[in-house]
């Protein structure tokens, strides 16, 4: 076979350190811009991010040229750089250790990107870690809860 082809939708789902609120109204919309950026300069042409205060959701073709874990190391390290250049406030800003990386049928994106567009709205009534923990048991990943939060 002379082409080489894929189609994997990842929905990655990272905190702020210990879930601070860094992510304010001010700077939201441009961290979530560079981060969809970041994901279409390593080759994911499909990705929508959401997210509120002190955490974000990715959506968007994995491609076929990274691995995983690399992808998420590039976005984490690159952003966190990028918002330490929006003020003195967001000096001290890191992402935490861990994330959770979720895949995603494409006959199921488009609700999977309503889901990550709509973050404010199901954050009114959840906290992070609530929805996180939701995810890990809606994917049978077992965890163990004293090593996910940093």
């Amino acid at each position: 076979m002379p082409q080489s082809l894929a189609q994997l939708y990842v929905h990655l789902i990272f905190s702020t350190k210990d879930r601070k609120p860094f992510l304010d109204d001010r700077i939201r919309p441009r961290v979530h811009a560079y981060l969809a950026t970041v994901l279409r300069d390593l080759g994911s042409p499909h990705a929508v991010v959401g997210g509120v205060a002190d955490h974000v959701h990715l959506l968007f073709d994995m491609g076929r040229r990274h691995a995983p874990a690399d992808v998420v190391e590039k976005v984490k390290r690159e952003s966190s750089k990028f918002v330490k250049t929006l003020g003195v406030r967001y000096a001290k800003f890191y992402w935490q250790r861990g994330y959770g990386m979720f895949s995603v049928s494409p006959t199921h994106r488009e609700d999977a990107e309503r889901y990550v567009r709509n973050q404010g709205e199901h954050h009114r009534v959840k906290t992070f870690q609530e929805e996180y923990l939701e995810f890990l048991k809606r994917y049978g990943i077992p965890y163990d809860e004293r090593y996910l939060w940093d």
